[in-house]
C-alpha cells in the first residue's frame, strides 16, 4: 500500500536548507566552463570563420532582416520579443493576484535631457552610459508606454536583483548588468522566444549546454534563475575578454560574436559601439541603448511617479533536496501550497516532475513552508 503523500513528500525533503536562497550553491564549486575548444574560438576573433560559424548557432535573438522579429520604435529598430514579453507578463500568475502598492503613483515626470544626462552620470557604474537620442527613446518607452509592466519588474526585483547581485560579485562583473534580464526576458523566467530562447537570461540551448546548463525532457536549467546567471556571467566574462570593452561586450550577447567582429571589420577596425553602429544588426543597435534605459528606469523610478508592484511572488525562499522521483502537484498539495507558485520557484521543472531518483535535485519553498520539515 502507498505511503501517504504528506509522509512520502517529507521523507524525500531534506530538513537541511539554506537562508533565502542558497545563490552559491550551484556555483563556484562545479566550476562549470565553456569547453577548452570553445573558449578558444571565443578568444580568438581575428579567426571570423570560426566565431561566425559559432554566432551563426549561438544567436540569443534572430536575423533582423526577417520583419517577423522586428518592430520599429520612433525610428529605432527592436525585436518584437522586446514588446511582447514585456505585454505577456501582465497576464503572468504573479501579476494577476497581485496587490495595490503602498507608494504614492501619479503621472509621468518629464524631464530634460540636462536631466538625463546629469542622472546617468551620477550612477556609480564601470560601464559608460551616455545620454542620446535612442536611449532618450527607450526611456521613454518603459516611463510612458509601459509603466504597468515596469512597476511589476520593480516588484519583482525584490526576488531576482539580490540574487544576481550575489553572483555577479562572484565573476567580478559589473552589477550593471543586473538589469540586462530585464530587456531580455522582462524578468519573466517563462519567457520563451519564436526560435527557443529561454529563460530570465534567453539561453538558446547550445549555449546553455556550452556553459554547463542541462536541457532535455524534463530539465531546462537555462530556466533555473541560480544556475542560468551563473552561465550568463560566465559568458558575459569571455565576451569581455575577447573585447575588452563592456558595450561591445553587451552587443555581442545579443547578436553573438561573428556578427560584432564583421561590424568591426567594416568599420575599419575601430572598436567602440557608437563608431561601429551603423554596421550592427538593426536590432543590435538599439540593444546597448536599451539597456543603458533599463539601467536608467530601475534608478530612477521615483522620479518618473512610478511604484514596485506588490507581486504575488515569495520574496524569502529556501532550498530543499529531492532524493526521489516526485511531481510539484504532488508537494503542493501535500503542503496546500499554490501549484502556480510552486512552478515560479521552479521553472526548471519543465513537466513539473523532479526526477530525484536519478541526480541531485533541490526544490525552492517559501521559507514558511520549508520549516515544516525540520
Amino acid at each position: 500500500m502507498r505511503r501517504s503523500i504528506l509522509t512520502s513528500i517529507q521523507i524525500l525533503l531534506l530538513a537541511t536548507y539554506t537562508t533565502t536562497f542558497s545563490y552559491g550553491q550551484f556555483s563556484s564549486s562545479s566550476k562549470i566552463e565553456a569547453p577548452e575548444d570553445i573558449k578558444e574560438l571565443l578568444a580568438e576573433d581575428n579567426e571570423e570563420k570560426n566565431i561566425e560559424e559559432i554566432s551563426i548557432k549561438e544567436n540569443f535573438t534572430p536575423t533582423t532582416n526577417n520583419n517577423d522579429y522586428v518592430m520599429s520604435f520612433e525610428g529605432y529598430s527592436v525585436p518584437t520579443r522586446f514588446s511582447s514579453t514585456l505585454d505577456s507578463m501582465l497576464f503572468c500568475y504573479y501579476t494577476q493576484y497581485s496587490k495595490p502598492s503602498r507608494c504614492r503613483q501619479g503621472e509621468n515626470i518629464e524631464a530634460t535631457n540636462a536631466e538625463y544626462t546629469d542622472r546617468l552620470k551620477r550612477l556609480p557604474y564601470e560601464i559608460e552610459m551616455p545620454f542620446n537620442e535612442p536611449v532618450k527613446a527607450f526611456i521613454d518607452l518603459y516611463t510612458k508606454r509601459k509603466r504597468t509592466q515596469v512597476e511589476t519588474m520593480l516588484g519583482m526585483g525584490e526576488y531576482y536583483f539580490p540574487m544576481f547581485d550575489d553572483i555577479l560579485e562572484q565573476y567580478n562583473i559589473p552589477l550593471e548588468f543586473r538589469y540586462l534580464p530585464v530587456i531580455e526576458s522582462a524578468l519573466n523566467v517563462e519567457a520563451t522566444s519564436r526560435v527557443g530562447a529561454a529563460g530570465l537570461w534567453q539561453f538558446m540551448p547550445t549555449t546553455g549546454r556550452m556553459y554547463g546548463l542541462k536541457v532535455n525532457t524534463l530539465i531546462d536549467e537555462r530556466r533555473d534563475p541560480i544556475k542560468s546567471t551563473h552561465a550568463a556571467a560566465r559568458y558575459l566574462k569571455d565576451l569581455y575578454k575577447i573585447y575588452k570593452d563592456w558595450h561591445l561586450a553587451i552587443a555581442a550577447y545579443n547578436c553573438g560574436p561573428g556578427n560584432v567582429n564583421r561590424a568591426i571589420r567594416r568599420s575599419g577596425g575601430k572598436r567602440n559601439f557608437w563608431e561601429i553602429y551603423a554596421y550592427l544588426p538593426a536590432e543590435t543597435r538599439s540593444y546597448v541603448p536599451i539597456f543603458i534605459a533599463a539601467n536608467y528606469t530601475m534608478n530612477y523610478y521615483k522620479e518618473h511617479n512610478l511604484c514596485p508592484a506588490k507581486v504575488a511572488f515569495p520574496i524569502y525562499s529556501d532550498t530543499v533536496q529531492v532524493k526521489e522521483h516526485v511531481t510539484l502537484d504532488e508537494i503542493a498539495k501535500s503542503l496546500q501550497l499554490p501549484v502556480e507558485e510552486l512552478k515560479l520557484l521552479n521553472p526548471q521543472y519543465r513537466k513539473n516532475i523532479i526526477p530525484g531518483n536519478s541526480g541531485q535535485y533541490y526544490l525552492a519553498l517559501p521559507t514558511h513552508y520549508s520549516t515544516r520539515f525540520i
